[in-house]
């Protein structure tokens, strides 16, 4: 998929893994939609990006994944504004074990909610173009992080997701890709403050200090340049990428179709 004039919204835009795919979308061509729940980082990144790119290419939409009503404007504003939608990058999350009911309900069912929401504009069953999704998971999708069970268990189930969407596209006539990004520990906010968000698991901090010392750190580029590669490699669809600091890789399954 070439991106020059293609439509992309992303979710958790304003920092982070977010901040860096909306920039990375914007400068290989696209015209990007971002939405984030903290209006003041959107507003500074979008005084960032005007110096730039075109300021119609950009448009910043105060959003919380939580809302579907939120959700449903922000789509419709896109649409209006921008005439379609051909990517999203569902990448809003969080992670705090004390607050483990809104840490499924923004990283499992907010994945969810806007996919959904997503496919109203993008399915070509319902008069859209087709195009891609890429959910951000994480490598504790893959495997147990230990001090995080919640966090855990939904980014296992944006996984899943994420492969039963892509089956159930192909079957349906979507026209829509689905795949997941997995990336280790990266250089973000969310990271810096998982020491002070383990609540019961609080004792384990040292061992996953430990687990950062033996993996790494990415940097945010080197995740959006696979998100790129998710959403521009037409032939990927259904896949979980694992990224770490050594390079990334394509995670295979058991299917049962």
């Amino acid at each position: 998929m070439a991106l020059d004039g293609k439509v992309a919204v992303v979710t958790g835009a304003a920092m982070g893994i977010g901040r860096a795919i909306t920039e990375i979308l914007l400068k290989n061509g696209a015209k990007v939609a971002l939405l984030d729940m903290n209006e003041t980082a959107g507003k500074t990144l979008m005084e960032s990006l005007e110096k730039q790119y075109e300021r119609e290419k950009i448009l910043f939409l105060t959003c919380n994944v939580e809302s579907e009503e939120q959700i449903k404007a922000a789509f419709q504003k896109t649409t209006e504004t921008f005439g379609g939608i051909d990517i999203l990058f569902n990448n809003a999350g969080i992670l705090n074990e004390t607050t483990w009911e809104k840490t499924v309900s923004v990283n499992l069912v907010g994945v969810i909610r806007v996919a959904y929401l997503a496919l109203e504009h993008m399915s070509k069953l319902s008069g859209g173009r087709g195009g891609v999704i890429v959910n951000t998971a994480s490598m504790a999708g893959l495997g147990p992080l230990f001090s995080c069970p919640v966090y855990t268990a939904t980014k296992h189930g944006v996984i899943g997701f994420t492969r039963a969407m892509a089956a159930a596209s192909n079957a349906s006539g979507y026209g829509i890709r689905f795949n997941a990004v997995c990336p280790g520990f990266v250089q973000t906010e969310l990271f810096s403050t998982i020491p002070a968000k383990l609540g019961p698991y609080s004792h384990l901090a040292d061992a996953t200090n430990q687990l950062v010392e033996k993996l790494g750190t990415l940097s945010v580029s080197q995740v959006a340049e696979c998100v790129l590669e998710l959403v521009t490699d037409e032939t990927k669809t259904g896949e979980a990428m694992l990224v770490l600091p050594r390079g990334h890789q394509y995670i295979s399954f058991t299917s049962f179709v």
